[in-house]
């Protein structure tokens, strides 16, 4: 388990790679984006557009913690983006990636 920061521990591993769980499709939207997943039916809000990004960019890059640089996330704002990832992962938004 990776701790974020001292509020909320996180599950999600920055350091390894992740994508878009293959039922999932975004829409964009002003505030960011809405995520469907077809699966389960769920449906997500990404808060920000800065946080649509950093999901769309997972699959091109080797790790979350990549696709939130690459994307222009601040190091200080980096927990805040491993506890939406951390929620997104868990709610089968998002998935980690394997080496084939």
């Amino acid at each position: 388990m990776v701790v974020a920061d001292d509020r909320q521990p996180v599950g999600l591993d920055l350091d390894r790679p992740w994508r878009l769980h293959a039922r999932v499709a975004l829409r964009e939207e002003a505030f960011g984006a809405l995520a469907y997943h077809f699966g389960t039916r769920r449906l997500s809000f990404l808060k920000s557009r800065l946080l649509l990004d950093v999901v769309a960019g997972l699959e091109r890059q080797p790790s979350a913690r990549a696709a939130c640089r690459q994307a222009g996330v601040p190091d200080a704002d980096l927990p805040v983006y491993a506890r939406a990832l951390d929620a997104l992962a868990r709610s089968g938004m998002i998935e980690q990636r394997v080496s084939a």
